[in-house]
């Protein structure tokens, strides 16, 4: 993996950090459309986790082929991505059940 290419995913990370930063810092009463928000920021992260696993998919399906200029390295990376934000995926969707089941428990 060259440098340009991680500093392209290190930039993708930092933009992500700092938006969600952007959306917490904000007070209770000034937020936009509260849930329209949540659905959209996590619909954008759901699509860019599929990005990542069909772009490893398509990369691993030419170097299956023996495409010129693909490389056993950027496979296994570009794997490693979609495996890494797969699974933070599914961590999100876990705290969010979590956070969903204490809340349906707590007295009233």
């Amino acid at each position: 993996m060259s440098q340009m290419e991680i500093d392209s995913v290190l930039a993708q990370i930092r933009s992500l950090s700092a938006q969600t930063r952007i959306g917490t810092s904000q007070a209770p009463g000034a937020q936009k459309s509260g849930p329209s928000e949540f659905a959209s920021l996590m619909s954008k992260g759901i699509d860019q986790v599929n990005e990542t696993q069909q772009r490893a998919s398509q990369l691993s399906n030419a170097f299956q082929r023996g495409e010129p200029g693909v490389e056993l390295p950027q496979v296994m990376i570009e794997m490693q991505k979609a495996s890494v934000s797969f699974r933070a995926l599914t961590e999100v969707r876990n705290r969010l059940v979590s956070a969903y089941q204490e809340i349906m428990n707590m007295q009233v």
